[in-house]
C-alpha cells in the first residue's frame, strides 16, 4: 500500500483529501468525459496549427500535441497563449510557459511509459514504480534537448552536458509532483481502472504547475532559452 511507502507524518494529514479524490477519479463516467474534452481540444489545436500556424516547426508542433493531450483545455490555454505566431509580444512568462511545455512533453511521454510499463504491466512495488518511472522521464527529457542540439552541430558529450544543466532542475520538480502525486492516489490500481488513468491525468498537469516556476527562473537567469518566439517565425513565413 502506498500509505506504508510514506512516512506517517506525511500519509496521515493527505488521507482524506486522498480519499476523496480518490472516489472522483475512480468513476468511469468522468474518465470518458474527460477523453471526449481531450479530442476536442487536440482538434482545435490540429485545425489552429493547419489554418493559422503552419510556421511553426515540426517539433513544437509535435509538443504541443502531446502538452493537449496531457492536460486537454488546460494545454491548449497554455499554447494560446505562448505557443502560436499571433501573440502580440512575448514575454517572460511566455517564455517560461514554452520552455515547461517542452519539458512536459518529453518527460510526460516517459512517465506515461513508465507506469504502463512498472505499474501497469508488471506491478512492481511501490519504490520500483517511482524509480522506472523516473528513469524513462529523465530519458525522455533528456533526449528532447539533446536531439535537437545534435541537430545544429553540437556534438553529443556537449549536448548532454548542456541537457543535464539547463533540464535536470525542472525534470527533478516535475517528476517529484507527478510521480508522487499518481503513486499517492492510485499506486494499486491496474490498466482496467479509470482510477489509473485519471490519476495520471492529474498528476501530470500538476506536474506541469510545480515545474512552471523554475523554468521561469531558469529562463529569468539565463540557464534556458525559453524556446524561439513563435511570433517571429509567422514574420518570417
Amino acid at each position: 500500500m502506498i500509505g506504508h511507502a510514506l512516512s506517517p507524518q506525511l500519509a496521515q494529514p493527505l488521507e482524506p483529501v486522498r480519499t476523496e479524490l480518490r472516489t472522483v477519479l475512480a468513476e468511469p463516467t468522468l474518465l470518458f468525459g474527460w477523453v471526449a474534452v481531450v479530442a476536442c481540444s487536440v482538434a482545435v489545436l490540429w485545425w489552429d496549427i493547419r489554418r493559422h500556424n503552419r510556421a511553426l516547426p515540426s517539433m513544437m508542433k509535435g509538443v504541443w500535441s502531446l502538452v493537449v493531450c496531457y492536460s486537454g483545455p488546460f494545454g491548449l490555454a497554455v499554447y494560446w497563449y505562448a505557443g502560436r505566431t499571433q501573440i502580440s509580444r512575448d514575454s517572460l512568462w511566455r517564455r517560461g510557459l514554452r520552455s515547461t511545455a517542452h519539458c512536459y512533453s518529453g518527460c510526460g511521454a516517459g512517465e506515461v511509459v513508465g507506469l504502463l510499463l512498472a505499474q501497469g504491466l508488471l506491478g512492481l512495488a511501490v519504490g520500483w514504480v517511482a524509480a522506472v518511472t523516473f528513469g524513462f522521464a529523465y530519458t525522455f527529457g533528456y533526449a528532447l534537448t539533446v536531439g535537437p542540439l545534435m541537430q545544429e552541430g553540437v556534438n553529443f558529450s556537449t549536448a548532454i552536458r548542456d541537457a543535464f544543466y539547463s533540464e535536470t532542475p525542472s525534470i527533478t520538480v516535475m517528476e517529484v509532483v507527478a510521480v508522487g502525486s499518481d503513486l499517492l492516489l492510485a499506486a494499486e490500481a491496474g490498466l482496467t481502472d479509470a482510477l489509473f488513468w485519471s490519476s495520471l491525468v492529474l498528476s501530470l498537469s500538476l506536474g506541469f504547475l510545480a515545474a512552471f516556476p523554475v523554468n521561469l527562473a531558469l529562463v529569468r537567469f539565463g540557464v534556458k532559452e525559453g524556446m524561439e518566439n513563435p511570433a517571429e517565425m509567422g514574420q518570417s513565413a
